[in-house]
Formats: structure tokens, C-alpha cells, sequence
């Protein structure tokens, strides 16, 4: 089961709605994933499709619960290539279709027949409405990647203005939602992880929330580990490098005029470096007499690194 498909089927358990809620909540779904059908003698129907039974019962639900309207359900094989069932939920003409449609605001009160793209201001006046409607428009027509892999949600619509209009709705809870063009539809996402946990609360997803937190955790920790690993394997090259060049340069001078041609404090470390040419300079430092830090051990090196350049050249 993917991590979108859980998220869904835990949202469709948050059934204890208001009217009003059960209101914003079955507009939004009907405007992401309905149909509006057209017969003889300007008969209506609508249906909403989808492949999760969830959705479909809390469809069934709603209607029966809150609009005392009983739909018809039709179970069919999907076309494409994963052959899953598709459930229809049928609303008929005979029910007062267009009074149910008005009511949640998927046509428009006139008298021809008027899709209304808009989000009516009165449908999400209060907390309750505005999260019933966003936990709708994800049921209808949202999806969210597995955060093992990134961090994406969003929600597709087939309308500009509405995709506007709901990504504004969702930017009232200091998210920054963005909304792009895909083909023939219209994409409201988001990336970032903190602001998919915050959605994810918005729509009561709280146990989804919790595992996507912990996901989070265990990347972000990952991820420390190897900046972690890489900065030492980053100073372990380069002070195995260092090592290496050193005592190359010391070997140099021992061949071309001899160690003891040095200063004493040179040729002090310069006689540990080819003793323990693994050693880091701190410990170098420890083993001189009287001791040595390792800013003072470093020093000395450059200086025999400098000795070994100047007998380069000259050898040329």
C-alpha cells in the first residue's frame, strides 16, 4: 500500500462532521473528481469516481447521513494497466441533483445551468469548514510521494482559477503552496517536509503525520552521519596527504645535503616525521623534547617543505 493510499484511507475514517463540514467536504470532492451528466429532457446526473472503496463509502455516507439522498454504487474494472475495481457513486436525476449540486456549490444558483469554479466564501468561514474543504480537495484530487524517497503533495484540478483559489485556501495556515501548469490540468503542491506535516494535521492525517515525522528524523540523522563521515574522510585525505608530501620532502633533503645540515628543531621533527610517518601532528609535537603544539609542529614542516622546494629548483 503506498504512503498516498494511507493517508486517504486514515482521512475517510474522520466521518463525525457537521452539516456544514459534510458540506464544504463533499464540494470539494465533487469538484475534483465528479462528473456532471446531461440526458433528455434536461435530465441531470452526477457521479464521482475513484479507485479507493474508502472514498466511495464516505461518499455513500455523507449523502445519506447529512442529505438523506440514498446514491447508487457501481463497482467496475479499471482500463488501465493495473486492472484495479473503480467505484462509481451515482447521483440521479430523481433525487434532486441540482439541488444538491447547488447546495455545495458545484453549480451556481441561476436558472441555466452553471458550473461554479469559485470556493464560496460562506462554505469555509470557520476552522472546522476550511479543513473539511482542503481534507476534500485531497480525497478528490490529491496525492503525496513516499518520504522515503521526497517530499511532495499536492493537489490536481482541471480549473486555473480554482487551482488559485485553492491554493490560497491552504496558504491561510502559513504554508506556501505554488501552483504550475501540467499538460491540461493545474497543480497545487508542496515540497517542503515541515509544511507537508503541517498539511497533514490540517486534514486530521495524524498517524500518517507521526510516521512522516519519523521518517524525517531518520534522514535527517542520516544525512548527519555522512557530512559527519565525509568531513573526516575530507581531513583524514588531507592530512594523509600532507604526511605523504612531508616525508618526501625530507627524504629529498636527507639525499641532496643530509639531515644533519638542518637546525636542530628541524631536523628534530624532521627525523620523528620519517620514524612515524603516520603520526598526526599533535602527537608529533608529544614527542618532542621539551614538547611542541601542533601549530609549532606544523610550522617546522612548512619550513622543511620550503628547504626541499629550494633544492628542487636547484637541482633542475
Amino acid at each position: 500500500m503506498s504512503f498516498s493510499l494511507k493517508v486517504k484511507n486514515e482521512v475517510c475514517r474522520y466521518t463525525d462532521l457537521t452539516k456544514e463540514e459534510a458540506i464544504a467536504e463533499l464540494s470539494a470532492i465533487m469538484k475534483a473528481s465528479g462528473t456532471l451528466g446531461l440526458g433528455a429532457n434536461k435530465s441531470i446526473t452526477f457521479k464521482v469516481v475513484t479507485e479507493n472503496p474508502a472514498i466511495a463509502r464516505l461518499i455513500f455516507k455523507i449523502l445519506k447521513e447529512h442529505f438523506y439522498i440514498h446514491t447508487k454504487l457501481l463497482v467496475k474494472r479499471s482500463n488501465s494497466l493495473k486492472k484495479n475495481n473503480v467505484y462509481v457513486v451515482i447521483i440521479p436525476e430523481d433525487v434532486n441533483v441540482r439541488g444538491l449540486l447547488e447546495e455545495v456549490g458545484v453549480l451556481k444558483k441561476e436558472e441555466l445551468l452553471t458550473i461554479n469554479y469559485g470556493i464560496p466564501e460562506n462554505m469555509v468561514e470557520d476552522e472546522g469548514t476550511k479543513r473539511a474543504y482542503i481534507r476534500g480537495a485531497f480525497l478528490g484530487g490529491g496525492s503525496i510521494s513516499n518520504p522515503e524517497k521526497t517530499y511532495h503533495l499536492e493537489f490536481v484540478t482541471h480549473n486555473y482559477d480554482y487551482a488559485i483559489e485553492l491554493s490560497k485556501l491552504i496558504n491561510t495556515y502559513s504554508l506556501s503552496s505554488k501552483v504550475i501548469q501540467r499538460k491540461n490540468s493545474y497543480v497545487i503542491y508542496i515540497k517542503e517536509g515541515e509544511q507537508i506535516v503541517d498539511l497533514l494535521n490540517i486534514i486530521g492525517a495524524h498517524s500518517s503525520l507521526l510516521q512522516l515525522e519519523n521518517i524525517r528524523i531518520m534522514k535527517e540523522m542520516r544525512n548527519n552521519v555522512n557530512r559527519l563521515v565525509n568531513c573526516e574522510t575530507a581531513n583524514l585525505s588531507k592530512t594523509v596527504n600532507a604526511a605523504v608530501r612531508q616525508v618526501e620532502s625530507i627524504k629529498l633533503i636527507e639525499e641532496e645535503i643530509g639531515l644533519d645540515r638542518l637546525p636542530k628543531n628541524l631536523r628534530e621533527v624532521a627525523e620523528l616525521r620519517l620514524e612515524f610517518p603516520d603520526e598526526s601532528l599533535k602527537e608529533l609535537g608529544a614527542m618532542l623534547n621539551p614538547p611542541v603544539g601542533k601549530s609549532g609542529v606544523n610550522h617546522r614542516l612548512r619550513r622543511i617543505e620550503k628547504i626541499a622546494e629550494e633544492l628542487h629548483k636547484e637541482g633542475r
